[in-house]
């Protein structure tokens, strides 16, 4: 059955890809609206199995390596006053008006503040596509936009240990920071000095695609470790991307793994966002889904737009940025899971931020495309 429905989605992503880009919308968009029509929702094409959601993974994985694999590390270091005021505005604002919604909402002080960080996470899994697909990755803007996520992530998880730890839940602060602390010291260290050590010895050996091989187990080492330690596994891979840029080793893995990426595993991972939604029961909360998604896209693209022309970009470029930031993605989704297995989020108000962050994810695309000045896109397929 796997097999069949992996046809299906390659197919039904391709096409879908193709119309979008010729509708002068980035590929992705398609492929996330694709998945809804072959999901649950709609014709029932391709369920949500085990074995498809780790596909998925093994795709988001392999899209923030080669983000990684494309970033420009003196441009990196350039961008980090701006990816701080990026991805600092991206977590206050939305931490404060969905913690005042929250109790305009009847939810408690504790269940406020968790929906305000729930609200103030970000995923640019979707954004890294879309900036691929209008060839901006490797701009001061798309670097700034990585540099905010990596931020935003480590800012947003540490505030949720804090809360997490005063509201009850068995969460010790101290060893939270320490973690991330311990792998970010640690990614930076055996990224200096291991992996290229690693990937020149690897490479001797008498077996075939042996340098292809050997950035893999780097990539799924770092992403490993990093959801290990409590930072998400796309961080690891995007870290690990950047590792490996630095070697002579740099074009070679990226031809191949963007092969491997995009053949199967990438597409299969856009489309699955879709597939995953489920609107049974959500038309009672209809008003409500409409307003917290009003408030997350809002929040998040005026935060991080601010902070991006506090640190001196125009404001096209802004809000850009800002619109980049405005896909929750699969963080806020493990948060959510969070809180209601701790208590914080009710199955109802799960069910209702469960679409709120697809739609978050499905309006990211276009508006990048509205903001961006997209010279020279390609518009190639994912």
């Amino acid at each position: 059955m796997l097999i069949l429905q992996l046809a299906i989605i390659l197919v039904a992503a391709k096409i879908a890809g193709s119309l979008s880009v010729r509708l002068g919308q980035p590929s992705v968009l398609g492929q996330l609206l694709i998945g809804i029509i072959l999901g649950p929702s709609v014709l029932g094409l391709v369920n949500e199995t085990k074995t498809l959601a780790e596909f998925s993974q093994i795709g988001v994985i392999l899209l923030m390596f080669i983000a990684g694999l494309e970033t420009d590390i003196d441009e990196f270091k350039r961008t980090g006053k701006a990816s701080t005021y990026v991805g600092l505005g991206g977590i206050i604002v939305p931490l404060l008006l969905g913690y005042f919604a929250g109790i305009v909402l009847n939810l408690t002080n504790f269940e406020s503040w968790f929906l305000g960080l729930l609200l103030s996470a970000t995923s640019v899994s979707i954004s890294v596509q879309a900036l691929k697909d209008m060839n901006q990755l490797q701009t001061r803007e798309g670097t700034t936009i990585l540099g905010a996520a990596v931020i935003d992530d480590v800012v947003v998880i540490i505030a949720l240990a804090f809360l997490m730890s005063f509201a009850g839940g068995d969460v010790n602060l101290t060893t939270v920071i320490l973690k991330k602390v311990l792998f970010f010291a640690g990614a930076i260290l055996v990224g200096w000095k291991l992996v290229p050590w690693f990937l020149n010895k690897f490479s001797t050996l008498r077996v075939s695609e042996t340098v292809i091989s050997s950035a893999l187990i780097i990539c799924f080492v770092y992403a490993y470790l990093a959801e290990y330690t409590g930072v998400a596994a796309i961080i690891g891979a995007y870290i690990a991307g950047v590792a490996v840029s630095v070697t002579d080793f740099k074009h070679e893995v990226f031809e191949k793994v963007e092969t491997i990426s995009y053949s199967i595993f990438v597409p299969v991972f856009f489309t699955s966002i879709g597939v995953t939604a489920q609107f049974s029961g959500i038309g009672k909360n209809i008003g409500l889904v409409i307003v917290l998604s009003f408030i997350a896209i809002l929040t998040k693209l005026a935060g991080a737009a601010l902070g991006a022309k506090l640190a001196g970009f125009n404001w096209n470029s802004s809000l850009g940025i800002g619109s980049a930031m405005v896909s929750r993605g699969e963080v806020a989704l493990i948060i959510a899971a969070l809180g209601l297995e701790s208590n914080l989020l009710s199955q109802n108000m799960f069910a209702v931020l469960v679409v709120v962050i697809l739609v978050t994810t499905i309006v990211t695309p276009p508006m990048m495309k509205r903001f961006f000045n997209s010279k020279g896109g390609s518009g190639r397929l994912a």
